[in-house]
């Protein structure tokens, strides 16, 4: 496989460079695109087949979970059975933004995607690029970072996804450097206190002074 790298405009991106990157992921392929925190990998998260390229292409353990990307409130509704009074603070807080919340999913969101949990990471990433991918395929995209599994070294240009994963994707869309360079704060909503998963663009005491405590 060939790995065609393209470059968008992150500001204003073109219509039919985005379009190309949804009709991909609609014939059950993966792309690599940019986000604020680091590049990602998106494929149709209701196409198996489409998702189980997704883990092998970066190496992913079948028991690993993936997330999914929305542009807007619809979608979250739309994956989660319940939204709790402390996620919908910081999803109206830090959407879109560095921020997942893990909330309870809904059973037509496949266990291939969750590792066989029924709960699922949610978030709207704070790029023009990611949220117009989004809105052009038609709906939330599974999505987990642009590097292999297991690798220290965060995929933050359309370069270090090349390096990495060079004849495993056959599209990266080229928006420059992510500002914010790390991942996203993940959060668990579905247990309580509310419990961060993972550490990430957004301070734990930032959330703490939004929702009050939370458990590391």
């Amino acid at each position: 496989m060939l790995t065609e790298i393209i470059k968008v405009n992150p500001k204003n991106p073109e219509r039919k460079i985005i379009k190309l990157a949804a009709d991909i992921m609609r014939r059950g392929e993966i792309v690599a695109f940019p986000t604020e925190t680091v590049y990602g990998l998106g494929a149709d998260p209701f196409n198996a087949r489409a998702v189980r390229k997704l883990f092998r292409a970066k190496n992913r353990r079948a028991d690993k979970p993936v997330s999914i990307l929305v542009c807007n409130d619809s979608d979250v509704k739309r994956i989660a059975v319940t939204i709790p009074k402390s996620a919908r603070v910081l999803i109206d807080e830090f959407f879109p933004g560095a921020l997942t919340v893990i909330l309870k999913k809904k059973k037509e969101f496949s266990d291939i995607l969750t590792g066989g949990k029924n709960t699922i990471g949610i978030r709207m990433p704070d790029s023009k690029i990611a949220r117009a991918l989004i809105k052009e395929f038609g709906g939330p995209i599974a999505a987990t970072s642009a590097n292999i599994s297991g690798s220290n070294k965060e995929a933050t240009s359309a370069l270090s996804v090349v390096k990495e994963l060079n004849g495993k994707v056959p599209l990266v869309l080229d928006g420059g450097k992510s500002k914010v360079g790390v991942p996203s704060t993940v959060i668990d909503f579905t247990g309580q206190p509310p419990k961060i998963i993972r550490a990430g663009g957004i301070s734990r005491s930032r959330i703490e002074k939004i929702i009050g405590r939370v458990e590391v």
